[in-house]
Parts: C-alpha cells; sequence; structure tokens
C-alpha cells in the first residue's frame, strides 16, 4: 500500500489523544545505541516543551518507537515529519548512520475513551516486558509514563 493510500481517511484533531509508532528502516535495531535513544528521547521532551503536544506515555524499542499525546497544536503529519526528519537528522549527524533510519510512513491510532487512554499507556510501556528487555514495568530506561 502506497503512503498517499495509508493518509486517507486520516485526521487530526486538536485536543484528541493519539498513537504514532514510527518504526526503523528495515527494522534495523538502530535505537539499540544509547546515542540514537537519547536524540530519541530528546525530540520528544522538545516537542513537549515546545507545546506541540502533551505526552502521556512512550517507549524507545530496538527498531520502533511508541509515543501516545494529545494532539494540542498542528497536525499529525507535521508532528510525525518534524520528529522523523529532526531524529534522522541528527543521527546520521552525531551517530554516524548511513542510509534512512526511518521507514517512510507511520501508523497512527486515535484514542477514544478514558479506559482506552490508560490502557494503551500501560500497553505502552509493557512493550519492553513483552520483547524481553526488562522483567518488569518500570524497568526499561527507556520507557515513560505520566500515570508511573
Amino acid at each position: 500500500m502506497s503512503s498517499h493510500q495509508l493518509r486517507n481517511g486520516r485526521r487530526s484533531i486538536i485536543g484528541q489523544s493519539y498513537i504514532l509508532t514510527f518504526v526503523c528502516h528495515a527494522r534495523h535495531r538502530c535505537l539499540d545505541d544509547p546515542d540514537t535513544a537519547r536524540i530519541v528521547t530528546q525530540r520528544i521532551a522538545a516537542m513537549d516543551a515546545q507545546g506541540l503536544l502533551s505526552s502521556y506515555a512512550w517507549v524507545v524499542m530496538p527498531d520502533h518507537v511508541h509515543w501516545m499525546f494529545e494532539l494540542l497544536d498542528q497536525s499529525l503529519g507535521y508532528i510525525a515529519q518534524r520528529f522523523k526528519s529532526s531524529t534522522a537528522l541528527r543521527i546520521r549527524r552525531e551517530c554516524v548512520h548511513p542510509g534512512p533510519v526511518w521507514q517512510d510512513d507511520y501508523h497512527d491510532h486515535a484514542i477514544r475513551s478514558d479506559e482506552s487512554l490508560r490502557r494503551h499507556a500501560m500497553y505502552i510501556v509493557a512493550n519492553p516486558v513483552r520483547g524481553a528487555l526488562a522483567t518488569s514495568i518500570g524497568q526499561y530506561p527507556l520507557a515513560w509514563c505520566r500515570w508511573l
């Protein structure tokens, strides 16, 4: 499916909560490197500080990122493009990573209830446990949730 087809039906609503998932190019485990992971977590914090969004939870896995937030300004496409381009530029420059960092598109999911918000947040921070990177929620240093 083309990226244009994936964007059909995608909506950006200010005040709506979303989960974005970004996958590393060819599922390369480039985020295993502490320097690349630091760049990603710094960018998440910077976009929060700029008032573009308000993060609820995120996790940086070796080959992908899940990020749940309330959209405060701009569109999902803008948030995704800004995140991916700025992190890719820094990763290639500072970590000497050749070639593309991210797959071309991203996955988004709109959160439709408070119950769903908390359930998805727990799913995100439990991802390292399911991936055998941690034995319990809260142990993995590259996962954060507002409610933990």
